[in-house]
């Protein structure tokens, strides 16, 4: 498997998606393989973009922002592209600080009822 050149499955198996993911990607223009008939080969700059996606989506962005910022970098250059990453990753902070305090939350009033159930149970059972 060479860094340089992935097949198909290679390019799957590098970063544990699925044909289909990978398939979409390719629909939706967010990847643009080498093609040789019916064969799909991954360049560096593929790769690259791969792993800038996968990156985006497990921060939370959206397939269209992650394709909206990867277009800016080849119609704007890189300054511009900075910017707009810098503007999205500072809503997107806030957005998932907002869900870590609801999920601190949610936690807590979980494991209130939980030790007030587990001291029904010891209620129940001294009786």
């Amino acid at each position: 498997m060479t860094e340089t050149h992935l097949s198909f499955k290679e390019m799957c198996a590098k970063f544990e998606v699925t044909p289909r993911t990978l398939r979409y990607y390719e629909y939706i223009e967010l990847l643009s393989p080498e093609k040789d008939g019916r064969a799909r080969f991954y360049g560096a700059r593929e790769v690259a973009r791969l792993t800038l996606i996968l990156r985006g989506r497990r921060f939370g962005f959206s397939l269209e922002e992650i394709r909206q910022w990867l277009l800016i970098y080849r119609q704007k250059g890189t300054q511009t592209q900075l910017e707009q990453w810098l503007g999205l990753a500072d809503r997107q902070l806030a957005d998932l600080s907002r869900q870590q305090a609801e999920l601190e939350t949610s936690i807590s009033d979980l494991r209130a009822l939980r030790d007030t159930a587990a001291a029904e149970i010891r209620k129940l059972t001294e009786i």
